[in-house]
């Protein structure tokens, strides 16, 4: 039986990438060379996605024309959720996409590249998106003095900072979607992710 991937942001061939950091001055990706970071990502994504499985890539695929042909070498019916990055026209991507769209719906998530906005989000249940890189998406909770900032969890971030570099299952963001609910005792965003549309 086929399974259904998630990833967003490989940001393939993009030699800067290497050397961004994240907030607190560490390495974005642990990687110093472009080449070594674009093999490491395809040999993680071939040992986690069968041929016959279907991945949504949330975008920022690549970052020049001359890494597309790396795509080719990715297992799984591909889907591309056009990113800020994916700057071509649409026949440089059609070769390795089965298709191309500005977001998804499926079982009531609504799949984007960057964050849907809090008040459009709520025609759906939850926003799985990319973008942010190592990054989330917070929300304040509480009041003054006891204000705080914490993850809002109607999103979930799949860039491959935060999917150990390769492509994540639904089933685990859903997993993981209703164990951070748990967690934040969020009941009502608990029940909305666990039945189909």
């Amino acid at each position: 039986m086929s399974a259904v991937f998630l990833v967003s942001d490989t940001h393939f061939g993009h030699k800067n990438i290497c050397k961004f950091t994240n907030n607190d001055g560490s390495p974005l990706r642990p990687w110093d060379d472009v080449a070594e970071m674009d093999e490491e990502m395809v040999k993680r994504w071939n040992e986690t996605v069968r041929p016959a499985d279907t991945v949504y890539h949330l975008g920022d695929v690549v970052i020049n024309r001359k890494s597309l042909p790396i795509l080719d070498r990715l297992n799984g019916d591909k889907v591309l959720i056009k990113g800020n990055h994916d700057i071509f026209k649409l026949p440089d991507y059609t070769p390795y996409f089965r298709d191309i769209r500005s977001y998804h719906v499926m079982n009531g998530l609504i799949l984007s590249h960057i964050p849907v906005h809090t008040e459009s989000l709520a025609r759906f249940r939850k926003n799985v998106h990319g973008h942010l890189h190592g990054n989330q998406v917070m929300k304040t909770v509480g009041f003054w003095p006891f204000k705080k900032k914490v993850v809002d969890p109607r999103y979930f971030c799949v860039c491959v900072e935060n999917t150990d570099f390769r492509p994540i299952s639904l089933e685990d963001v859903i997993a993981r979607m209703k164990k951070r609910d748990e967690e934040m005792n969020f009941s009502d965003a608990r029940a909305s992710i666990l039945g189909p549309d």
